[in-house]
Parts: C-alpha cells; structure tokens; sequence
C-alpha cells in the first residue's frame, strides 16, 4: 500500500469517527491547504491535519512525520508545521483503530518524528497517551481560540 492510499484511508477514518461523534465536517477540494478537514463548530472553521501512523517493530511503537512533504518530479522537499497552518492534528493507527488528538502546539512540539507507544513498557505513561481518543479538546477548541 503507498503512502497516498494510506493517506486516504486515514482520513475517511477520522471524517466518518468526526460525523458518528456528530460534528459537521467539510472537506477541502484538492491538497494545497496545510490542512486536511474542517469542522463547523457553531460557525468556526477548526482545521484538521489527518496523518496515517505506522509501526516501528525496532522500537516496537507507532511513529508519524511530523513534517509537511511536497514533491516535484526532481526533489521532497519537508517543511515543520506553524500553528498557523492548523489547529489539531489526528493521528490515525489503522490497524488498531485508534485516534489520537493533538493540538498543532503539542503535535508540533515533536519535531521531524512523533513517537506513540501503545504498549506499557515504563512506569510512567509517555506524554502522548493524554491525547488518545481526546475528540473533547475539539469542541474545547472553540473557545480556546
């Protein structure tokens, strides 16, 4: 499977969990904005950013790019988020169907590489997991802004 179609597959996934959850979701034509989706929440347009995780069986843990690519036919070029391009990012880990929410501040806080650990290997729970399943701080995103 390449990278588009999983793309695609991650944000059918995240726009049919936003509308069971009853939000009003728009989407974009084409793929020149910085984000993915929009959601209506009484009239404010909050962007979303969907990215597709994988697993690292080394580190045995889902990773993500936290980077925006673009590619010509000659050269990648990758660019690190602002929180001007959007407002959440929602994680997607296909095979387990879960979701993590993040504010662009927190996703972007990671740098090139956003590390999830599903499993319990430490005491201490990494700083991801308060953001898994987190579909509340969307609705607290209205009035956070």
């Amino acid at each position: 499977m390449d990278t588009k179609l999983k793309a695609d597959i991650a944000e059918s996934a995240v726009t049919t969990e936003l509308l069971k959850r009853s939000f009003r979701v728009l989407q974009p034509i084409g793929d020149r904005l910085a984000y993915d989706l929009g959601v209506d929440l009484q009239g404010r347009l909050l962007r979303i950013q969907v990215k597709s995780a994988w697993f690292n069986a080394k580190d045995n843990c889902y990773v993500v790019d936290g980077r925006r690519t673009k590619t010509n036919r000659r050269r990648m070029l990758r660019k690190h988020y602002s929180a001007e391009d959007f407002d959440f990012a929602i994680i997607y880990l296909a095979d387990l169907q879960v979701f993590y929410v993040m504010p662009v501040a927190v996703f972007s806080s990671y740098g090139s590489t956003v590390t999830l650990i599903e499993k319990i290997k430490r005491q201490r729970k990494p700083k991801s997991a308060e953001y898994r399943e987190r579909w509340d701080l969307l609705s607290d995103g209205l009035f956070s802004r």
